[in-house]
């Protein structure tokens, strides 16, 4: 299972984003996850709160495709194009909501009929959409660390991230030192 901390009431949640790096990085782990382990981590995150079925934790396997295909990419216009087309096909009403516990935030609100997937897709668009334009590109990214590829949301200010967790960077820098003693003997 994920690394990666629920991201609560501290200042660094964007939009949920963790919630779906989460996510895609669970499918692309199992992709077989079951409904009791996609149930625990929509309850992690704040998620609406179905009860989720065999054939549920199918659709939401299957509809995280289309997040992992976003957050797949690094380029902002084709980024804006799969977030566009979302859009496009699950639109939803934007609206103020606030989970306890937490700050006021942008949710979207589905029709009435609207499935699982839809509020997935939807509230992916959206966070996702939001996301980039603040940050004026893919604020997001696969882990840089050999053997890791997990998904990771960039909330840093300076300097892209490049690693999903301090764990992988300080990996990547401690075989980088070793190489360099190895080379010095």
């Amino acid at each position: 299972m994920s690394e990666s901390k629920p991201q609560g009431t501290d200042a660094g949640n964007p939009r949920g984003l963790h919630f779906l790096a989460e996510l895609a990085n669970t499918v692309r782990e199992d992709p077989g996850a079951g409904a009791a382990e996609l149930q625990a981590l929509l309850e992690r995150h704040g998620g609406p709160p179905f009860r989720l079925t065999d054939a549920d934790a199918r659709e939401l396997r299957e509809a995280t495709a289309e997040v992992i295909a976003v957050l797949d990419t690094d380029d902002p216009d084709r980024a804006a194009e799969l977030i566009n087309a979302l859009l496009d096909r699950h639109p939803a009403s934007p609206r103020l909501v606030r989970l306890p516990g937490r700050p006021w935030s942008l949710h979207t609100r589905a029709p009435a009929d609207a499935g699982l997937t839809h509020w997935l897709l939807s509230t992916a668009a959206l966070a996702l959409g939001l996301w980039l334009g603040e940050r004026g590109g893919c604020a997001w990214g696969r882990c840089a660390a050999p053997g890791c590829e997990r998904f990771f949301i960039d909330t840093g200010r300076r300097t892209p991230q490049r690693y999903c967790t301090p764990r992988c960077a300080t990996r990547v820098r401690v075989a980088a030192h070793r190489a360099q003693r190895e080379d010095r003997v």
